[in-house]
């Protein structure tokens, strides 16, 4: 399995990144580019919920059901396309 999926399958069970990433010995390309990735959605003023729920799990105290609830409660909105 890949590291960004054992971080997850962890992060879903309730682990914290920091045991994680301990008991990885290494460190999952995701976790990081996580926080990148939020960090310059906010910079373009942009929304990336996906990319959020990503940085939560990652970097807050959110559990795995909060997070769920929250992605499926986003008030509907007409998406912008860039194309």
């Amino acid at each position: 399995m890949s590291r960004n999926y054992t971080v997850g399958s962890m992060l879903g069970k309730g682990k914290k990144i920091d045991d994680i990433l301990k008991e990885l010995g290494s460190v999952a390309e995701g976790v990081k580019t996580s926080k990148a990735v939020c960090e310059l959605a906010q910079k373009l003023n942009i929304e990336v919920p996906v990319s959020s729920a990503i940085y939560e799990a990652v970097y807050t105290d959110i559990t795995p059901q909060e997070l769920l609830d929250k992605l499926m409660n986003r008030k509907l909105k007409e998406e912008e396309s860039y194309i």
